[in-house]
C-alpha cells in the first residue's frame, strides 16, 4: 500500500492556517516535484507534530544527533521488505491489534491506516485528535488511555 503525494497534500492542506505552513507547504511542493534541497526535508518537519510550538522546536533541536543514518538507510531500502510475505503474515495474525493513526501524520493519513488495519483478522483502528506524527508528543493522556484500554 501507498501513501501518495495527494494522500500527504489533503492532510497538509488541514494546516493552511498555522504561521508556518506557507513555507512548509512550497518545501513540500519541491518534494513533491521530485526536486527538494536538504533544506526542504527539514522544513516541512512542522508537518510531522501536532502543533508546532517554541517546545516542540526545541524538542526537534535536541534530537538532531540521535538518529541512526545508517540504520535508517537499511530500513527503507530497497528489498528490506518482501510485501507479499508480511501481507500474507498479517493476514494470519490471530492477536488483536491496535493501529493507532493521527489526524494529521502526513507519514501514515488516518485513510491509509484504515486500509492498513484491514491486513489484520482482529485489528481495532484509533485516530487521534489533533496530533502529527508523534501521538504520545501531541496529547500524552489521549494515548496512554487509548493503549491502557486496549490492553486491558
Amino acid at each position: 500500500m501507498e501513501v501518495s503525494d495527494l494522500d500527504r497534500r489533503e492532510l497538509a492542506e488541514l494546516r493552511r492556517g498555522e504561521p508556518w505552513f506557507p513555507a512548509a507547504f512550497v518545501a513540500f511542493e519541491r518534494i513533491w516535484s521530485g526536486q527538494p534541497t536538504a533544506a526542504d526535508w527539514e522544513a516541512i518537519t512542522p508537518f510531522t507534530h501536532g502543533r508546532w510550538d517554541a517546545d516542540r522546536r526545541a524538542r526537534v533541536a535536541g534530537e538532531a544527533g540521535q538518529r541512526n543514518d545508517d540504520a535508517a538507510a537499511v530500513y527503507y531500502s530497497a528489498g528490506a521488505v518482501d510485501p507479499e510475505t508480511v501481507r500474507s503474515a498479517l493476514g494470519h495474525l490471530q492477536a488483536p491489534v491496535l493501529l493507532l493513526a493521527c489526524e494529521y501524520d502526513v507519514g501514515l493519513p488516518p485513510k491509509r491506516a484504515a486500509e492498513y488495519a484491514g491486513l489484520f483478522p482482529r485489528a481495532e483502528l484509533a485516530v487521534q485528535p489533533g496530533a502529527g506524527h508523534y501521538p504520545w508528543l501531541d496529547d500524552p493522556e489521549w494515548f496512554v488511555e487509548t493503549m491502557a484500554g486496549f490492553l486491558r
